[in-house]
């Protein structure tokens, strides 16, 4: 375990464990295992530890093609998935489009105050006036009950089938370019085009998030698919970190949605 370790960071201890114990189950027993949604780190561990395994295979899957959140099948490597093997559920958002407006950070606020763990949900889309969200299917039930409003306005949840998913407005936009550093600061800096004060006063004002969870360190190291959202400004993935230049500068390759108007 100290050798896997390595690979990580101390703070991912706890996940990493987590997974070799998925794999060691899959490996015992030699049947699948369906995790809750991983975030893309998350995946990129998981996969890691299965790829140094021949018998072992993973997939993961959140609903569409591009899914950030997605549920990971782990499984033996005779087995064949199917996207129904995922278990993965979509709910639409119905609500009164001509008299109110909801955004993404309604109903994030409105699912996570829910008594729920983040992992049992996965991504949140929209094309600018329909909304929808994927859940367990084991939970599917529970938030079609719950869920009478989002913010203040009322809303009914109605299930959907998977064909029937939106084509998300956000897009990201992908390209190379240098950073001096890949701290947290640095990265939302050349991100979005800001200082890398403003970036540092952002992150201190816990205007950031790091892998979904709130972060307050701009001096932290980003890795590969590590994902950052920056309120009002959107949000950027590092993809990878290629190198350094002639100048020592950091070559990375950076995804980023930018949010249309500062919220």
């Amino acid at each position: 375990m100290d050798n896997i370790m390595q690979h990580f960071r101390p703070e991912e201890a706890p996940f990493v464990e987590e997974a070799a114990g998925w794999i060691q189950e899959v490996r015992d027993q030699y049947r699948s295992i369906l995790t809750n949604f991983l975030n893309p780190r998350e995946q990129f561990i998981l996969t890691t530890l299965v790829n140094r395994l021949d018998e072992i295979k993973v997939q993961s899957y959140g609903g569409y093609p591009g899914a950030e959140m997605s549920r990971s099948l782990i499984f033996p490597d005779y087995f064949v998935p199917k996207l129904q093997d995922f278990n993965v559920t979509l709910l639409e958002i119905q609500y009164p489009t001509k008299f109110a407006v909801i955004h993404h950070r309604n109903v994030l606020g409105t699912l996570a105050n829910m008594g729920v763990e983040r992992n049992t949900f996965g991504d949140i889309i929209s094309n600018g006036e329909d909304w929808q969200f994927f859940v367990k299917s084991e939970m599917s039930d529970f938030f079609l009950s719950e869920v009478g409003k989002i913010g203040n306005i009322k809303v009914r949840l109605v299930e959907k089938t998977l064909d029937e998913v939106i084509k998300p407005e956000n897009d990201w936009e992908s390209g190379s370019t240098t950073v001096a550093s890949v701290r947290v600061d640095a990265v939302v800096a050349e991100g979005f085009h800001i200082s890398r004060n403003h970036a540092k006063e952002l992150i201190e004002e816990r205007k950031v998030t790091l892998n979904w969870k709130p972060h307050q360190r701009p001096d932290f190291e980003l890795v590969a698919n590590d994902l950052l959202s920056v309120r009002g400004y959107g949000r950027i993935r590092l993809d990878s970190i290629e190198g350094k230049t002639k100048k020592s500068k950091i070559r990375v390759l950076l995804s980023v949605i930018r949010s249309k108007k500062k919220k």
